[in-house]
């Protein structure tokens, strides 16, 4: 989360102690009042993407044309991983998240050590 945007993310509940994101033999991910969990094995590839404009990237957002779920703190970029089933988040289905972490290719090195393929897709770098 970016220092600047914590006020605007207090809406969904978002508060730095509960934004975050564990890889264990679930990939699990919290956002405010918000979580979404799903076997690794359902994890089939990522992407870093963005960056963004701030208004099309933060908070908790679901996008109208594929469905994807975003959890995003800044619009400087995030990582998109696409689901083999969608996953159940509320009474929805996104077929893909995107989390906007601290360390991009960190996170990415770290789905990839797992045996999920991606790239980085990123306008700018």
């Amino acid at each position: 989360m970016e220092r600047r945007y914590r006020l605007l993310l207090r809406i969904f509940g978002v508060r730095p102690e509960n934004a975050w994101v564990d890889l264990g033999e679930t990939l699990e991910a919290g956002f405010g009042w918000s979580h979404l969990s799903t076997p690794i094995s359902n994890c089939v590839r990522w992407s870093i993407e963005g960056p963004w404009r701030a208004i099309t990237a933060l908070g908790v957002r679901m996008s109208i044309r594929h469905g994807d779920i975003t959890f995003g703190g800044t619009p400087r970029g995030g990582v998109r991983i696409d689901f083999r089933e969608p996953v159940r988040y509320w009474r929805l289905r996104p077929p893909a998240l995107y989390l906007t972490v601290e360390d991009l290719e960190g996170f990415a090195a770290a789905l990839s050590e797992r045996g999920i393929p991606g790239e980085d897709r990123r306008t700018t770098r």
